[in-house]
């Protein structure tokens, strides 16, 4: 009949799941590059990679020993870059990752907060993580957006007040080995300026300081556990490293609105002097 639709216009499983997923031509692109990236890591980095592995059978090229927590890490994280993906935007969260990723991993490693396994400080390998960890949580905040919709406005408020002043004394506490050192004393204006001076959306600062959260345990736990990286309190992870990924996700937040705040302004000059 007519109105009946044959087996080959109906679209394929993989076309549904791109379509219940948000993903469109630039996921795909942004896809790419993350695949692109690790292997220039894997390249550029060989040895690091084979004293990483541990275990390597020359015969098989292949691992003998699986590392599911990277493997699901790996998985979550490039199903999440995909969703809703949109390279104008993303573009902007990739460049404040990297250059706050940079900052924030200067600062750990000549202070001794934290080393990694190279002795690198810092290890250049590990920059291109935040920019993918900030689109992976920039999309972790679109889903608890649907998932709260509904939670008033002054639970937000209430959590605000308590998550971030709280974070705050506790950053104190944490880097206080280190307080005579002016990086530190940067870290720490940074963290006040961004969270508790400037003015903000405290719903979207909430949901992505936990979103941040979220993802950093997991990556905390296979950062230290295999001693890819090692605080200077040698717990895997330590609390204030899970709490950090939030506070460092709601940074890259906030400098990103500053960035397109300022854009908008110079392109309504630029429209009234024309």
């Amino acid at each position: 009949m007519l109105n009946e639709t044959s087996n080959s216009d109906r679209p394929t499983f993989w076309k549904r799941l791109a379509a219940s997923l948000g993903w469109t031509r630039a996921s795909y692109t942004l896809l790419s590059v993350f695949v692109a990236v690790l292997l220039l890591i894997v390249v550029v980095w060989w040895p690091m990679v084979q004293d990483y592995a541990g275990t390597f059978d020359p015969r098989y090229s292949i691992w003998v020993q699986l590392d599911w927590l990277l493997l699901g890490i790996f998985v979550v994280m490039s199903v999440l870059i995909m969703a809703g993906a949109n390279l104008k935007t993303d573009a902007w969260i990739v460049l404040v990752g990297m250059c706050g990723g940079l900052a924030i991993e200067t600062w750990g490693t000549q202070t001794r907060l934290w080393s990694y396994f190279t002795f690198e400080r810092p290890p250049l390998w590990i920059i291109p993580a935040w920019p993918i960890a900030s689109l992976s949580i920039d999309r972790l905040v679109r889903i608890l957006q649907l998932l709260v919709a509904n939670v008033p406005a002054g639970l937000y408020r209430r959590l605000y007040w308590i998550i971030f002043p709280g974070f705050f004394a506790f950053m104190v506490y944490f880097v206080w080995p280190t307080i005579d050192r002016p990086l530190t004393w940067v870290a720490l204006l940074g963290c006040a300026v961004l969270t508790l001076v400037a003015p903000t959306d405290q719903r979207v600062a909430v949901l992505t300081f936990l979103a941040g959260t979220g993802l950093g345990y997991f990556l905390e736990r296979w950062g230290t556990t295999r001693q890819c990286w090692t605080y200077y309190t040698h717990q895997t992870p330590p609390l204030f490293a899970v709490f950090a990924h939030g506070l460092a996700a709601v940074a890259f937040w906030r400098v990103g609105m500053v960035i397109s705040g300022v854009i908008r302004r110079g392109r309504a000059r630029r429209i009234l002097w024309e």
